[in-house]
Order: structure tokens, then C-alpha cells, then sequence
């Protein structure tokens, strides 16, 4: 067998970092090689059922609340676009559902089959990401084909008014 550096083949004694010499045997002793899947069912409902702090489902909810205020504010501004608004609603509203009731999160964990509410969320909060994502791509590409014709459509017309009066000079000139 091909040794790496740093490494013991089976059977000889592996450098520990406090200057300790341990076998390939013992450290296999410490860390079971075979994992007893009732173990690990129980080790997911554990995870899963942990219960909420207070003090998380407070501030939840203070954010989510914040959120929806600031979207309400943002449109009322003339800042956000009405066609954006419904979107950021549904948002700050699941935000305060989450908040209110997180068995929830519980739910959709145990049916994606995720190990904890936090992963759960951070994969479906990672998602909508990614379709806002496209989304704007999508809008952001059609609105650099708008300028791009607007840019042209200029150009012509700029073309044409210095044929009409060529002897006036550049029509910015006035």
C-alpha cells in the first residue's frame, strides 16, 4: 500500500497530536463503523422536535412584522412597483406564519426528509433565491434588449433631422 504523507498504514501506530501514539485499531474502536439506523431515526426526531426559544419565536416575529411594515412603506413611497408588492407580502407573511407557528417548518422538514427546521429553511430560503434570481435575469435581459432598441430607434431619428436641416448644423447646437 502507497503511503501519504502524514499517514499510517493499517497496523502501525498513527501520530497523535499531543505526541501519543495510537493504533489504527483503536481509533476504529472509538468510531463504530456500522451506524444503527434506529439510532439515527432517533437522533433526526430529536433534531426535529427541538423546541423554539422564546426568545427566537419573539424576534421572528418582531422581524417578520418589521418586514411587512417596511414593504407597506416601501409601496406607499412609490418605491416598490405594485406588481412586486404581492410577492413581498406572501414573503413577510410566511415569515409571520413561521413565527406564529413553527411546527410548521416542522412539517415540511419531516416531508422533505430534511434533519433539522434550520436546514429546511435554509434550503427553501435558498430556492426563492434563486428564482428571484432568474426572475430578475429574465427581466433584466429584456430590458437591455428595450434600451438597445430605444438606443437605435434614437439614432435613426437623430439621422433623420440632420437630413431635413443640414444647413442648421447639429440640431443640439439650437
Amino acid at each position: 500500500m502507497k503511503r501519504a504523507r502524514g499517514q499510517a498504514l493499517p497496523g502501525e501506530a498513527l501520530e497523535h497530536g499531543s505526541g501519543m501514539d495510537i493504533s489504527w485499531a483503536q481509533l476504529l474502536e472509538t468510531f463504530p463503523m456500522e451506524l444503527d439506523l434506529a439510532n439515527l431515526d432517533s437522533l433526526r426526531r430529536l433534531l426535529l422536535e427541538q423546541p423554539e426559544s422564546p426568545v427566537t419565536r419573539v424576534i421572528a416575529l418582531g422581524v417578520s412584522i418589521a418586514f411587512l411594515g417596511a414593504v407597506l412603506e416601501l409601496v406607499r413611497r412609490g418605491r416598490i412597483r405594485e406588481e412586486y408588492t404581492t410577492i413581498w407580502i406572501l414573503v413577510g407573511g410566511a415569515l409571520l406564519v413561521v413565527g406564529v407557528w413553527f411546527d410548521a417548518v416542522r412539517i415540511l422538514a419531516r416531508a422533505v426528509g430534511a434533519w433539522t427546521s434550520s436546514s429546511t429553511l435554509f434550503f427553501f430560503g435558498e430556492m426563492f433565491l434563486l428564482v428571484l434570481c432568474l426572475q430578475y435575469a429574465v427581466r433584466l435581459s429584456s430590458l437591455t434588449q428595450r434600451v438597445k432598441q430605444l438606443t437605435q430607434e434614437v439614432a435613426l431619428l437623430r439621422g433623420e433631422l440632420e437630413e431635413r436641416a443640414p444647413g442648421k448644423g447639429s440640431p443640439s447646437a439650437g
